[in-house]
């Protein structure tokens, strides 16, 4: 999800890479520098742990093994831990292999946003392998889960974010990005079965920042690493997919104002409103924006943007009726999705029998507000998508048409605002009906390998409201492919 200023809202089967890597041979002279390590194990709680420190970037992983606690498919494994960087700074993930050929299924992350909302709301109430049905304490399997195809995992970052826990160094997407990198070059050392697969990153809201710098940052990083200017494994990318993203503020902002007047389900303000308020936007907003990108974007400048558009625009609007935020078909207080994961989380038995040294905090203010230093809400990563684009990955832009706090109307906008080879034909395109087995989910186009799609029915977390859809396009996308109808 995306804050609010000022508002908070918020997988080969191998049980243990010591049976593939002993540790009398892991660090042999003729093992490969970047995936060097030691591997020991220990108990806490009565909970067996594997802890792998890997040489070159001195991280160390700390987790468990098939805690039984989420994924119950017979034979599909798990790993639930940390990766500890530095002193005190611990990063927690949870893995998944796939239900279905874990051995060749491809790989893919999923990241949510905030900035500093935790990724077990993914895998909880999104498209991880359970989910919590009409307010149930207990979790059950999630027939849609995206394990059911690739291999997922779930990472809480910037530190401070969901069980994560210690120092949070991280304040703008830009320096986060490294963090994520440092993680998957630890991940593909432990497991290396999985450091040649296709490797795709999704993410959502705040994903509109994180997708494109992370993306971008792991091909630079495959760059220098091909050249030998540093070491490491390369991360074969194939592809990057952002549902309800925050990409580019000066298109976005516009954009709450013309969803709230004209979206598919009622309006939001009146005719009226919907003209004062573009005319704030043209005379305070805006120049602020622009003030933000214009002096290379300076904190205080950037920082002020933020302040400037929220008080004069996302503010009052989203505070003008009785409608949710992340689905304005439902009132403020809004119950779905189910939010009963957290306490779920907060049980000392799950915590300990998943590893979680924490206690979780679903989207706490610490890592937000850090973010809010910097002015990185205001900072476009429109170019640094466009680059990414131009790149040959296969990219997928996506929203549920219910949404307003990163809405449809924007991502759009910033969808047709890319700059690649094809982008003149894939403005031009008029949006077709977009079928799963026949029905319509929504409407969609692509030129080259961008892909766009709305998705009828659906809030901020696409997954949770049409996991048929969101799990027949991530397929498709993670297929090296553009989305297209069945």
């Amino acid at each position: 999800m995306r804050f609010q200023a000022g508002y908070l809202a918020a997988s080969v089967v191998l049980p243990s890479l010591a049976a593939a890597l002993p540790s009398s041979v892991e660090n042999r002279d003729d093992v490969p520098a970047h995936i060097r390590g030691k591997r020991s194990f220990y108990s806490r709680d009565g909970i067996k742990r594997t802890v792998f420190e890997h040489e070159a970037t001195g991280a160390k992983m700390d987790f468990v093994t098939n805690s039984g606690i989420c994924e119950t498919t017979p034979g599909v494994n798990q790993y639930s831990g940390y990766l500890s960087v530095g002193s005190d700074e611990n990063m927690w993930f949870w893995f998944f292999e796939a239900r279905n050929n874990a051995s060749t299924a491809p790989l893919a992350t999923f990241l949510n946003g905030g900035p500093g909302c935790s990724s077990m709301i993914g895998l909880f109430q999104e498209n991880g392998p359970c989910h919590f049905v009409n307010g149930s304490s207990t979790p059950s399997l999630n027939p849609y889960s995206w394990n059911e195809y690739a291999n997922m995992l779930y990472i809480d970052q910037p530190i401070g974010t969901g069980f994560s826990y210690g120092k949070d160094p991280v304040t703008s997407t830009v320096t986060a990005a490294p963090y994520v990198w440092t993680f998957l070059q630890a991940f593909f050392a432990q497991f290396p079965q999985y450091e040649s697969r296709d490797f795709g990153l999704f993410t959502e809201s705040y994903g509109g920042h994180y997708g494109p710098e992370f993306a971008s940052y792991f091909e630079s990083q495959n760059a220098a690493i091909a050249n030998g200017t540093t070491k490491g494994e390369n991360i074969s990318l194939v592809a990057l997919g952002i549902n309800n993203g925050w990409y580019d503020p000066i298109i976005q902002y516009k954009a709450y104002i013309d969803f709230s007047y004209n979206n598919t389900y009622s309006p939001l303000i009146s005719a009226s409103q919907h003209t004062s308020y573009t005319n704030t936007y043209t005379s305070s907003c805006l120049p602020a924006l622009k003030e933000c990108s214009s002096t290379t974007g300076s904190n205080s400048a950037c920082e002020n943007a933020e302040s400037t558009c929220y008080n004069d625009i996302e503010g009052p609007i989203s505070n003008s009726g009785d409608f949710d935020v992340y689905d304005i078909r439902e009132p403020s207080n809004d119950p779905y999705p189910p939010a009963t994961y957290v306490s779920y989380l907060q049980s000392s038995d799950v915590m300990t029998a998943i590893g979680a040294q924490s206690n979780y905090s679903e989207c706490p203010s610490a890592p937000y507000n850090k973010f809010s230093s910097t002015g990185d809400d205001s900072r476009s990563f429109l170019a640094t998508l466009s680059t990414v684009v131009q790149s040959g990955i296969q990219v997928l832009l996506w929203a549920g048409d219910a949404d307003w706090i990163c809405n449809w109307f924007g991502g759009l906008a910033v969808a047709n605002a890319v700059d690649f080879d094809g982008s003149a034909a894939f403005a031009a395109k008029e949006a077709v009906n977009y079928t799963v087995d026949g029905v319509a989910g929504g409407t969609f186009k692509t030129e080259g390998n961008l892909s766009w799609l709305r998705v009828f029915g659906a809030g901020h977390e696409v997954s949770y409201y049409q996991p048929e859809v969101a799990l027949q396009v991530f397929k498709q996308t993670m297929q090296k492919k553009v989305i297209f109808s069945t």
